[in-house]
């Protein structure tokens, strides 16, 4: 659930001030090398609550703080927003404006802390306002290390948090690089993000190359801007750091990340003439799969982790520098704390009471291993070389190029699982279990965000607006948007919007009013699914032909993704899958609005609506779907549901006249469909047709 992610940074300190240990030299062994940046990925509620989440977790032995910002903060819109209804303090922590962030680091100083924060569309604002209260804590902001994710064009791709067309997003991305070279040197100005990719299906080939071809898109943007001199180009590369993701499969994920070094420090070398090795360093953290953590046996993500994070940390030339593990339970909700500190324990035992980091790579010679590198090397270049072909990242994106790529490997993955090619231990083998008393309680084996939260956030933005100097903040905005019409570095005027108490909307709004928004291709149309042509489905098309005949229409089935949440691989996964089991799909894509998806429903005259919901806002949105039906008379309309549910709130959405309810144990896409049909046929007073 937490697919967002994190980064990288210098090593840093226990908590506590006090060095960390190394081996004892005297028993003969060789000192170890430094442990990786341990972190654990969070943010929920409020700001204050975070706060003492992070003050916790460093007391543990967290080594640096990876910021969760809630899905309202990260597309750009303030807590009383309409399309911020259900989703605020959810899936990370809201920030709306300085004196939020004033809160989210109490007591933390920025100036010897190393922060990663998952921020993309607005990552210029939140660095914004992490500057501007370093500064007030009197810190040297030259001295500031950590990370701002950034990369949009995954974005584009997998979670969806974008808000500005690509042009100027990839301008938002220069001007904050510019910036941080000179005034945060320390700073990684961009993470790109691969990890995202392979959560949206992609194959380790397409996760190096897409990655690489986002690389080439923003040094080639800072090239052409000119903002950076040519002399100081090696520092701008020195600064593009990656997060990767690491899946179970040991070896491959190894070797991808041993191709990635080497195919970075190439394009550095031969497209951008950079010289110095440092400059050259390919600089990358980890989060370990999250898409491979099952719901069904749960507990067996634990030795998934584990796994997982040795393919990126035994082998010394393909160490990650910087690692964060998912908690075993996030398939089935938010992570307590004690989840997090499990996880953040995982990597305290691995680093400090194994013999991990005392020796040279253990890999190196093995003929297995060079051969599997140079497989991908080979692979990637000619993915990149397509792309490029194509007119680059920004082109393929535009074109829905990557999109149905991945859109298509993640079909042949999920039928792989589903014809049993691929084992999944506890889901389509080895299935029985006994009962498991860490799910016994299973609402309370999760983080649960209290409603009042937004309530909260709401009153507290509107407190704000009316405290602060309305003029000041009128000045700083016109300001921003007149800079945004020029080619001017947008950081200083986002900077004073940061410092007179410009909200998070406020900021976000102004540019929409100069760059639009946008609404990236789904890869829905262009994905060609393989090897779907079993009995299952082809019995599941005979009963939707049938059915439409019955009805005098052919099926149409409505693909819903209300408000804010992004994550849109289910949803993909169902379109597709319903197009081939013959039903017309409707799928607009995400972030739309109760009243949206009602009006394409009755404009479509649809036969059933199904919502898609993954950020744990389904007992808002979902009602104000059917509220909407009703209003618009079509009430008789049947709704089923797709997300991370929970038992409870499954039976309470069934009351509210939900037809069905779907979870990620449900992994049998064509039983899906057919559960479909049944649903139409009840709504329509049909017989049930034979299985």
């Amino acid at each position: 659930m937490t697919e967002q992610v994190q980064s990288i940074g210098a090593e840093v300190p226990a908590a506590d001030g006090t060095p960390r240990p190394t081996r004892d030299n005297a028993s003969g062994r060789r000192p170890a090398d430094k442990p990786w940046v341990m972190r654990t990925y969070a943010g929920h509620s409020s700001a204050t609550k975070s706060n003492e989440l992070y003050r916790t977790n460093l007391a543990k032995g967290q080594t640096g703080l990876s910021v969760a910002f809630d899905l309202p903060t990260q597309t750009g819109y303030d807590p009383d927003s309409e399309l911020a209804r259900g989703e605020v303090g959810k899936v990370g922590v809201p920030v709306s404006h300085i004196g939020d962030m004033r809160a989210l680091f109490d007591g933390i100083p920025l100036e010897t802390m190393n922060t990663s924060m998952t921020i993309n569309a607005t990552a210029m604002w939140l660095l914004a306002l992490y500057q501007a209260v370093a500064e007030e804590q009197g810190a040297d902001v030259a001295k500031l290390s950590g990370t701002t994710q950034n990369d949009i064009i995954k974005e584009y791709l997998s979670r969806g948090t974008y808000v500005f067309p690509p042009g100027p997003s990839l301008r938002l991305i220069t001007d904050m690089v510019a910036y941080t070279v000179t005034a945060i040197p320390k700073w990684n100005p961009i993470n790109i993000c691969s990890y995202h990719l392979q959560e949206a299906g992609a194959t380790p080939v397409q996760e190096i190359a897409y990655s690489l071809c986002t690389a080439i898109a923003v040094l080639d943007a800072v090239k052409a801007a000119g903002q950076v001199p040519d002399e100081r180009f090696g520092e701008v590369c020195a600064r593009i750091s990656f997060f990767v993701n690491a899946g179970v499969r040991f070896v491959e994920e190894m070797c991808k990340m041993r191709a990635f070094g080497r195919l970075w420090d190439t394009l550095l070398l031969e497209r951008y003439g950079v010289q110095d090795p440092k400059h050259r360093r390919f600089r990358y953290g980890v989060q370990v799969n999250s898409l491979g953590l099952t719901e069904a046996q749960p507990e067996n993500n634990v030795q998934r982790i584990v796994l997982e994070m040795l393919g990126v940390t035994l082998s010394k030339d393909a160490r990650a520098r910087a690692v964060q593990l998912p908690a075993w339970n996030e398939a089935l909700g938010l992570p307590r704390p004690w989840d997090q500190q499990w996880s953040l324990r995982l990597q305290q035992v691995l680093a400090f009471e194994t013999d991990l980091l005392e020796y040279d790579d253990l890999f190196e010679g093995s003929v297995v291993v060079e051969r599997k590198v140079s497989e991908l090397i080979a692979q990637v270049q000619a993915e990149v070389d397509r792309v490029q072909a194509l007119g680059g990242a920004v082109a393929a994106v535009e074109s829905g190029y990557m999109k149905s790529a991945l859109v298509a490997s993640h079909a042949e993955r999920r039928r792989r699982i589903e014809a049993g090619e691929d084992i999944v231990v506890g889901v389509n083998k080895f299935t029985t279990t006994e009962p498991n008393p860490l799910t016994s309680d299973v609402e309370g084996s999760i983080l649960v965000v209290e409603p009042e939260v937004e309530q909260q956030a709401i009153a507290a933005i509107r407190e704000w607006r009316a405290g602060r100097d309305a003029a000041a903040v009128d000045e700083a905005l016109r300001a921003l948007r007149d800079a945004a019409k020029t080619d001017d570095n947008l950081m200083a005027a986002t900077v004073a919007c940061a410092r007179v108490g410009v909200t998070t909307g406020e900021w976000a709004g102004a540019l929409r009013e100069v760059f639009g928004e946008y609404r990236a291709p789904t890869g829905v149309s262009g994905a060609v699914a393989s090897g779907q042509a079993g009995e299952a489905l082809a019995a599941v098309r005979e009963q939707v032909r049938a059915t439409g005949e019955e009805l005098g229409a052919r099926l149409r089935l409505l693909v819903g993704k209300p408000g804010l949440d992004g994550h849109s691989n289910g949803a993909e996964q169902i379109a597709v899958r319903a197009r081939d089991a013959g039903f017309e799909v409707v799928y607009q894509g995400i972030r739309l609005t109760a009243a949206q998806i009602v009006a394409a429903a009755v404009e479509e005259d649809v036969h059933v609506i199904g919502l898609s919901i993954l950020s744990g806002s389904h007992m808002e949105a979902v009602p104000a779907v059917l509220d909407g039906l009703r209003e618009a008379g079509a009430g008789d309309v049947p709704v089923v549901v797709g997300g991370i549910i929970p038992d409870a709130d499954a039976a309470r959405l069934r009351e509210l006249g939900v037809a069905q309810v779907f979870t990620p144990k449900d992994y049998e896409l064509t039983d899906i469909m057919r559960e479909i049909v049944g649903v139409v046929r009840a709504a329509h007073d049909l017989a049930p047709l034979p299985r």
